[in-house]
């Protein structure tokens, strides 16, 4: 295997996999928007934070879920990883990676994955506080267990923690059935939120119509996706998102990506 050494090359396989979802959602019908750190780049820089090194998009879950039924790339080079079928997937959310490389992870104590770019649904949550914040306690709690339950290793702070989740008599199928149950309404409100595990905070709830439509917006020189209400999520997610952030917290992640031979 051959190291990627410098992150223009990581970014490059990166927008590769973006132009391929992009070209396919258009083509499809489906609906994308750049989202989290991604669109404060397209919005402030116009391309990546300078520090930064993935890619997030949202799709709201009519759209997540048709996108990972139907998604195939005919040069056999990008895929699509659903987390309801894909077997010891440690992470919550799909992903669509680029087959010729290979990525360890220290956050995940060297899980390998492909280099990927990351795909969050949208849900509706309640538009009662209260009971999104009870919502909320909930996930961050079914989440603990699964990754408890999914992991050869101790993802959390507590061993104590970690031993009771991963002992509790149940498999994480009927984990996964919990957590759809709580985060998939079948019902729409006026309130959207990402309900992955790598999800916002509570505040980074927003109005369901915000991804009411989708708007051009460029990236790195060429034009892609985002919701019609990008200022408004930013703004309750992130605050003050065009002033940039104090030198300590421009941190990248830690891992390694390699071209497989």
């Amino acid at each position: 295997m051959k190291k990627i050494e410098d992150i223009q090359e990581l970014r490059q396989i990166q927008l590769g996999i973006l132009d391929a979802v992009h070209q396919f959602c258009v083509s499809h019908g489906l609906r994308y928007f750049l989202s989290s750190g991604t669109l404060i780049g397209a919005v402030r820089h116009k391309g990546y934070i300078p520090w930064d090194d993935d890619i997030d998009i949202y799709m709201p879950r009519q759209d997540y879920e048709q996108f990972l039924q139907t998604y195939h790339d005919a040069s056999g080079v990008y895929k699509a990883i659903d987390p309801q079928r894909e077997p010891h997937y440690y992470y919550t959310y799909a992903k669509v990676v680029d087959l010729r490389t290979r990525m360890v992870e220290d956050e995940v104590k060297g899980y390998e994955i492909n280099v990927y770019m990351d795909i969050f649904p949208v849900d509706y949550v309640s538009d009662n506080n209260k009971e999104r914040v009870r919502a909320f306690k909930l996930k961050k709690l079914l989440y603990k267990i699964r990754r408890c339950k999914i992991s050869d290793f101790n993802p959390l702070y507590s061993t104590l923690a970690y031993w009771c989740y991963k002992s509790l008599p149940f498999p994480v199928s009927f984990v996964n059935k919990m957590i759809r149950k709580l985060i998939v309404l079948e019902t729409p409100t006026n309130t959207v939120c990402n309900m992955t595990e790598a999800g916002p905070k509570i505040k980074g709830c927003f109005p369901a119509e915000d991804i009411a439509s989708d708007v051009d917006i460029e990236f790195e020189g060429k034009m892609y996706k985002t919701m019609v209400g990008y200022k408004d999520y930013l703004e309750r997610t992130y605050g003050d998102y065009m002033t940039l952030p104090p030198v300590e917290q421009r941190v990248t992640h830690h891992f390694e990506a390699y071209w497989l031979d």
